[in-house]
């Protein structure tokens, strides 16, 4: 055998040997890095302190305003103000913990779109009505279009009106629910690309990290901050962790 077919064995083989890997856990980090000094939680600061880390995802949190602005927060209210029933003009003063005015979804898109490797991993908030959530649904696709964002945007929701619109609007685009109350094959059905669970439901529900596998979705676990539950996930093979800790995980990621 000459070497040049002794070097394509070696290849073949290793590409078997790759085939058969299991594939690496990723970061999430929830609400972008907030902890890192200067930042805030779903603040500007947090996104780019989560892309300086090289996180694979950075969450926010989305609300629509009622002339139409998508801003970027956990709560429903800021400074007193309902975030669904208010104006932009009304909010975009409000500050954050860390100084920031309250960000809108443009600006993070903005950012991301400059860099190729950390997602936007997009919580699309439960609002009081269907009707809001259907604007707020839509109003992020089109910034998200807008933004030639795609392939690096994923979206949550606790709303199943919510990620269903998602799925019928973008079918192309990872959809995953948060509420921990349907079983992977239920989701499946629906058309979901992956679930987004809460520790607590994934330490119930062991099962549902083969079910999931076997029917091709992708897991998330949230939020998780200690080393335990963190080494316990990585050990199941979840394709991403969401943690306020996403450095700790990288560390363990690492070993």
């Amino acid at each position: 055998m000459g070497i040049k077919q002794i070097l394509l064995s070696v290849v073949a083989m290793c590409g078997i040997v790759g085939a058969g890997a299991k594939p690496a856990t990723e970061v999430v980090a929830h609400r972008g890095y907030w902890k890192a000094e200067g930042s805030a939680q779903n603040s500007v600061a947090s996104l780019k302190k989560a892309i300086e880390i090289g996180a694979r995802g950075s969450e926010c949190d989305v609300y629509i305003t009622t002339d139409g602005v998508v801003v970027v927060h956990h709560d429903p209210t800021i400074d007193g103000k309902r975030i669904d029933e208010s104006t932009y003009a009304a909010l975009k003063d409000c500050k954050l913990s860390n100084g920031e005015a309250i960000p809108t979804l443009d600006e993070l898109l903005a950012i991301a779109r400059k860099q190729k490797h950390t997602k936007l991993i997009i919580e699309i908030k439960s609002h009081n009505t269907q009707e809001k959530e259907a604007a707020a649904v839509d109003a992020v696709l089109k910034l998200v279009k807008k933004n030639k964002m795609d392939k690096l945007v994923e979206y949550i929701s606790f709303s199943q009106n919510v990620c269903e619109r998602l799925i019928a609007l973008s079918p192309k685009a990872k959809v995953a629910y948060l509420g921990s109350d349907l079983t992977p094959k239920q989701l499946s059905d629906k058309g979901y690309t992956g679930l987004d669970y809460h520790i607590g439901a994934m330490r119930a529900h062991e099962e549902w990290f083969d079910e999931a596998k076997q029917l091709g979705l992708e897991v998330n676990v949230w939020t998780v901050d200690d080393e335990p539950n963190m080494k316990w996930l990585i050990g199941k093979g979840v394709t991403y962790i969401t943690t306020d800790e996403p450095v700790m995980l990288q560390k363990l990621l690492a070993e």
